[in-house]
């Protein structure tokens, strides 16, 4: 049973099953960090370098800003910027002036951008001058008193920042110019006129919020998830014990998950700065950009999702570039397709794992290791000090061996709780449990393996069927790149199954190949009875695949087809 740990027996010597934590805030980390490694290299962007020294002064002068202009302890500010090196400095400047970081996606239109700083209570916010037509637009329907506007040429080498005014004009065809007012600051002068002192704030780690980091939204709005100090030190603590044989200081981490999602935030940005590594920023993912990073700055480390390695493995020029310098490559956000995990693993000679988390976590609570025993289709088992069990939806009773039901899990990095939503946290934290939404089970060994998020699964004529189960199917063809299924309205069985596909490049497979092809591995009630091929599949920032997005369009057609009907008649 969950409780009894049974995992456990299968942690090599090197992994502690329980850790002490450091009970301090997480921004104390990067003042430490910044006296051990003053010289050492923290960050590469786009060409330009920063030592820790650097880094961390640039972050002092933001914070002594802040406060400057009325910034107090638990103020919210939200930080709306892509993978650079202004995203790191907003972290960590708002966390040691003592306020909160609500991450936000870049991605976000308006209506959503206005939705989360009015939930979130934000006071400032920092962005990108391309993004400020967008926020003029929504500020005034917020309590946001202070915007701080930077560009990515603020932190490009010569001749690369006097250019970027001409590659911003053919790709955005805007160029802006900040106009300062008393709420309106340019970054550049915000920190240029910045002496950073600023006062240090009393921070309880375990008790105090350090980021509000907001769900995906898939039901409903989306939820502020209340992450503490300590919640997110402990996943980092964890994921450093899990990864015993690299060489923290000395490892490169590349950093292709954007700061703005918990995942890339905890295993690249707060990682690396807890460890002294360097990190190997990336604004967005460029398949080839990517390839030709790594041949040149030879990252050791590469957390990514399985999109990410997908898109790598079938760039038509992948045997032009050196990805030998990888070792450790834990996936998440996603399920990782078997094929896909022993390519990269031929390819590279490191090594690839599943793991798995959710933002509610900080957000890893499970992986397979790296260098020991693993099974492939699994989650692997929790970190250190991670309780895990499988409860049947039914009953709420622990379900036994193999059984599925949904997996709860307790532990540090447990979250807080929802901003402002006691009814949705009631509902998933109990007794100090997290009820994840998934639907898993656990094997003879202590493995767990995740078959679908609950509100995902599919019931066709009175049969559950597990859309991953399906989609392992699909990536086992040869002429397949990205497999996603999906249950539609079907009048009949209530729901179907669809299967959305993407071939790989000059492939030619058919719906009726493809029919055949699953009958061969799968039960009849489990073949998609419906085969759609498109270019691309709709995806979140971190690459994630947005099944409910095509389960929405899916109904949304329905509806304008029974409109239709009506009208004709």
């Amino acid at each position: 049973m969950g409780q009894s740990k049974i995992w456990l027996k299968h942690y090599p010597t090197e992994i502690p099953t329980s850790i002490t934590y450091d009970r301090k805030p997480l921004h104390v980390f990067f003042e430490e960090s910044a006296s051990r490694f003053a010289k050492k290299k923290a960050l590469y962007f786009m060409g330009k370098e920063m030592s820790y020294e650097a880094l961390y002064d640039e972050t002092k002068k933001l914070a002594s800003f802040f406060q400057k202009k009325g910034l107090k302890k638990g103020d919210k500010v939200a930080i709306m910027l892509p993978n650079c090196p202004q995203a790191v400095i907003s972290y960590y400047a708002t966390l040691m002036a003592g306020a909160v970081v609500v991450q936000t996606n870049p991605l976000y239109k308006e209506r959503e951008l206005e939705y989360q700083l009015n939930d979130s209570e934000a006071s400032f916010i920092i962005s990108l001058d391309i993004l400020l037509p967008r926020i003029t637009n929504v500020l005034p329907k917020t309590n946001v008193t202070h915007s701080i506007i930077t560009s990515i040429k603020d932190y490009l080498p010569f001749p690369k920042n006097m250019l970027y005014p001409f590659i911003q004009k053919r790709q955005y065809n805007m160029v802006v110019k900040v106009e300062e007012t008393e709420s309106t600051h340019s970054w550049q002068k915000a920190i240029s006129e910045s002496d950073g002192s600023y006062d240090k704030v009393d921070v309880d780690p375990v008790e105090d919020i350090a980021l509000l980091q907001y769900t995906g939204g898939t039901t409903g709005y989306p939820k502020g998830v209340m992450l503490t100090h300590y919640n997110l030190v402990s996943n980092v603590q964890m994921c450093d014990a899990w990864l015993y044989r690299t060489k923290g200081e000395e490892d490169v981490i590349l950093g292709v998950l954007p700061f703005f999602h918990v995942y890339g935030m905890t295993t690249v940005m707060n990682n690396a700065i807890m460890l002294g590594s360097k990190m190997v920023l990336l604004p967005k993912f460029d398949a080839k950009e990517v390839l030709k990073t790594i041949d040149k700055q030879k990252p050791t480390l590469f957390p990514g999702a399985p999109t990410i390695y997908i898109g790598l493995l079938n760039h038509p020029d992948l045997s032009n570039y050196d990805l030998s310098s990888i070792q450790a490559c834990i996936s998440g956000s996603a399920p990782l397709p078997i094929e896909i995990q022993e390519q990269f693993e031929r390819i590279t000679g490191g090594k690839l794992v599943e793991g798995y988390g959710l933002t509610e976590t900080s957000p890893v609570t499970h992986a397979n290791f790296v260098w020991e025993k693993r099974i492939n289709g699994s989650i692997g088992v929790p970190w250190p000090d991670t309780e895990c069990k499988v409860m049947i939806l039914e009953t709420n009773e622990e379900a036994d061996i193999g059984e599925i039901g949904e997996i709860v899990v307790k532990g540090p990095q447990v979250m807080k709780g929802y901003w402002n939503n006691q009814e949705e946290t009631d509902l998933v934290l109990r007794d100090g449990w997290l009820y994840t939404g998934d639907l898993g089970y656990m094997d003879e060994e202590g493995y767990f393996y995740v078959v679908d998020r609950k509100k995902d699964m599919i019931i066709a004529g009175g049969y559950n069927i597990y859309p991953r189960e399906v989609e392992e199917v699909l990536y086992e063809h040869k002429d397949i790149q990205e497999a996603v299924v999906a249950g539609v309205p079907d009048a009949y069985r209530g729901e179907t199954v669809k299967a959305y596909i993407v071939l790989k490049e000059g492939a030619t497979l058919n719906e009726e190949e493809l029919n055949h092809f699953c009958r061969k591995h799968l039960a009849a009630y489990k073949v998609p009875k419906v085969y759609e091929f498109r270019e691309e599949l709709p995806k979140t920032a971190v690459g994630k695949i947005l099944r409910r997005s095509l389960v929405d369009e899916e109904k949304e057609k329905r509806l304008k087809e029974e409109a239709a009907q009506v009208n004709k008649a």
